[in-house]
């Protein structure tokens, strides 16, 4: 789901970690927690992590930094 306000591309965001895997090696987009759709090529440590993905992940695991994982922020 895009907001077509370019907020997504500012952020990294949380994606299963095997959908990164299998991204890298044949291009299939992604999509995030949020419901981003894009195909990773950034760093994502060089960007803050996305507020609707880090609050579905939290919500989700019941908080905390553990499981971090599946974190895949990367922009297009």
């Amino acid at each position: 789901m895009s907001h077509g306000d370019g907020d997504h591309e500012r952020f990294a965001h949380y994606v299963q970690k095997d959908k990164i895997m299998a991204s890298a090696l044949d291009g299939t987009p992604v999509v995030a927690l949020c419901g981003k759709v894009w195909v990773p090529g950034r760093d994502p440590k060089k960007y803050p992590v996305c507020p609707m993905c880090k609050e579905i992940y939290e919500s989700m695991s019941g908080g905390g930094d553990e499981g971090k994982g599946g974190k895949g922020g990367d922009k297009k």
